[in-house]
């Protein structure tokens, strides 16, 4: 029985995190087209996209794909320089035995 209650609650929490992520990319999503298309979009006399317009967007959205790729890796590179801080410290103060 406590199984079938720890399964149900793995796969509701699972569900949950899924929606989150979904949510969260909807958010960067929209951020990111909102901010190109103000950027890049400036004739609305005319239905079709202009080179100049369409060239505009790709340079915005590469852009920005580059920026974020940038960041999520030196968060990473960050977060892994505080994890060996933190394991130094506690080394010396004896709360960790030596490797």
């Amino acid at each position: 029985m406590a199984n079938m209650d720890m399964s149900a609650m793995s796969e509701q929490i699972q569900a949950e995190v899924q929606v989150k992520q979904f949510r969260d990319f909807l958010v960067q999503y929209n951020k990111l087209s909102e901010g190109c298309f103000n950027d890049c979009v400036w004739d609305f006399t005319s239905r079709a996209i202009r080179n100049n317009e369409d060239n505009c967007v790709m340079n915005c959205v590469e852009k920005y794909t580059k920026v974020t790729q940038r960041i999520s890796e030196r968060f990473q590179e960050l977060q892994m320089l505080m994890n060996e801080n933190a394991a130094a410290a506690a080394q010396k103060l004896g709360k960790l035995p030596l490797s």
